[in-house]
């Protein structure tokens, strides 16, 4: 098939976004089983998320282990505070270094430049004497976490098919959550070794070179080949992206992207970094994409569920567990649990009635674990726990964390990366820079201000706080937050030119089906006529 005499791909001409938004364009290329080939290709990207899982989890051992491994002391809560937000801070600051370069070099590019900061970030950490060196190793990792946290959730949406693309995002949230799972357990590995915490931060950088030797292997994204007149590229990665689809079929999907592509480059046309950015504040349909995305993220962190993983070794001490770290790996094995039931319901499920089904269990668990900590005695100067033995208490609060943690790992945990898929191409790589920047903005809060919290309002005060920010947030998501599961990225494009679109999806998604079903019972018929 020569793509350069294609009609239906003309360089220069306007494609109606209506048109190429139509549901009938990709119907039949939906009906394609997921190839294997997209599998392995999230699965090779999504060792990005299991590095940002590991290096955001295992401080949370290291903060009970490092004893006085640096400046030959104990760290002081403001100090823990201080290298536990270090990476939060980093992220921010890395995901706005992808975001700014993922247009130019490639989705890849960035990948690969995650890689070479989680590998710095870690020795320096391991090989760290002083605060002020594991400061900057925390920086550092910090930047990686960043920007694979950006980068790889827009990868994977670009590169996945409309039908699976929530379950290959949520792949990447599994390797998140199991980087997590990974932390604890190698935290408790190396608990009773000498200097062991240096072995932990140490082993991030294995597999952040893993990753660097696989990706290579791993195609670029096709819209930002076929946004870079690299049309002939693009057609055969399509082509391993759909398995066996027939030319009529890749043609169709080739038609859509470069429709979606020459709007985006008559948007872009001269435009800056810059000019993005006030792209996707002043045209309403991009501010209410970004409020959408963004204000589910911001629930997601301020929820209160990264305090469990930066300070939950901290936390299950202070509550009576003599060994805090492996009663953690419960709480990060049920987030990688509740991971994997998202990624499987939620493309057949729907992200708008999964989160809605589930998120009321947020608040309650908060509310518990906050009336469970009035009963438990603790020296609020010290943060430590004025009785020698497990109580009742102790027992409802560990019961009600990973009854959060279930809530939590089903709905907002996950889903909340999955709305890169909100942007328009030509604004996606800056929209996706600010979804992960909002998770790390809130994410420093979270972790800056914890323990102090925990002083200042008592535990009680701050599990009863994030509580509210929970119910807030179910309000927020009723009103704000559309159903975008199985619509195609230039369909969703249409969704938030309608307001936030929460209804116009709903029926969309309805106008998508009938058609599916209609075209459906047409084949019947005639398998049935030629019997």
């Amino acid at each position: 098939m020569d793509v350069s005499k294609k009609p239906d791909w003309p360089e220069n001409a306007h494609i109606e976004v209506a048109e190429a938004a139509n549901p009938s364009t990709d119907t039949d290329v939906d009906e394609l089983p997921v190839s294997m080939f997209v599998w392995l290709v999230a699965f090779t990207a999504s060792i990005a998320g299991m590095l940002f899982g590991y290096d955001t989890g295992i401080i949370s051992a290291v903060l009970v282990y490092i004893g006085d491994g640096l400046d030959h002391r104990t760290l002081t809560s403001n100090e823990k505070e201080l290298i536990t937000s270090l990476c939060s801070g980093g992220a921010f600051f890395g995901a706005i270094m992808a975001g700014l370069t993922a247009d130019k070099f490639g989705r890849k590019a960035a990948i690969y430049f995650g890689c070479t900061l989680f590998t710095i970030g870690a020795v320096l950490q391991g090989a760290a004497y002083t605060i002020a060196q594991m400061a900057v190793g925390r920086v550092v990792v910090g930047f990686g976490v960043g920007s694979a946290a950006m980068v790889v959730p827009l990868y994977i949406a670009e590169v996945a098919p409309a039908k699976a693309r929530g379950r290959l995002i949520g792949l990447n949230n599994m390797s998140i959550t199991g980087g997590q799972v990974i932390s604890y357990a190698i935290g408790a590995a190396f608990a009773n070794v000498n200097h062991g915490w240096r072995y932990m931060v140490g082993l991030g950088a294995l597999p952040a070179l893993i990753l660097a030797t696989l990706m290579p292997f791993c195609p670029e994204s096709p819209r930002h080949l076929v946004y870079h007149h690299r049309q002939e590229e693009a057609l055969e990665v399509l082509r391993r992206i759909y398995g066996h689809p027939s030319d009529t079929q890749l043609d169709s999907v080739m038609a859509t992207i470069c429709a979606a592509c020459n709007e985006a480059r008559e948007v872009n046309d001269g435009a800056t970094r810059w000019t993005k950015i006030k792209q996707l504040h002043t045209v309403p349909s991009n501010l209410r994409a970004l409020i959408s995305a963004c204000g589910l993220m911001v629930i997601s962190q301020l929820s209160g569920f990264n305090t469990l993983m930066y300070y939950s070794s901290t936390l299950f001490a202070l509550v009576g567990f003599d060994n805090p770290t492996a009663v953690g790996i419960v709480v990060a094995g049920t987030n990688f649990i509740m991971t994997w039931v998202n990624m499987m319901v939620v493309d057949k499920f729907g992200r708008r009635k999964l989160l809605l089904s589930t998120v009321w269990g947020m608040p309650v668990g908060m509310v518990a674990v906050a009336v469970a900590f009035h009963f438990i005695p603790i020296d609020l100067d010290t943060l430590d726990l004025e009785t020698s033995r497990v109580s009742p208490a102790a027992i409802v609060v560990l019961v009600f964390i990973i009854w959060f943690v279930i809530f939590y790992g089903v709905s907002v945990g996950n889903t909340a990366w999955m709305s890169t898929d909100f942007f328009p191409l030509e604004v996606r790589a800056m929209g996706t820079m600010w979804l992960t920047c909002s998770n790390w903005g809130s994410n420093v809060i979270i972790s800056s201000t914890f323990l102090s919290m925990m002083k200042g309002m008592t535990p009680s005060g701050a599990f009863g706080f994030y509580a509210g920010i929970c119910g807030v947030g179910y309000i927020w998501l009723y009103f704000f937050y559309p159903e975008v599961s199985g619509l195609t990225l230039e369909e969703i494009k249409e969704v938030f030119k309608h307001g936030f679109g929460v209804q116009y999806a709903r029926n969309l998604r309805k106008e998508r089906k009938h058609i599916i079903e209609e075209r459906l019972r047409i084949q019947g018929k005639t398998v049935v006529a030629g019997h």
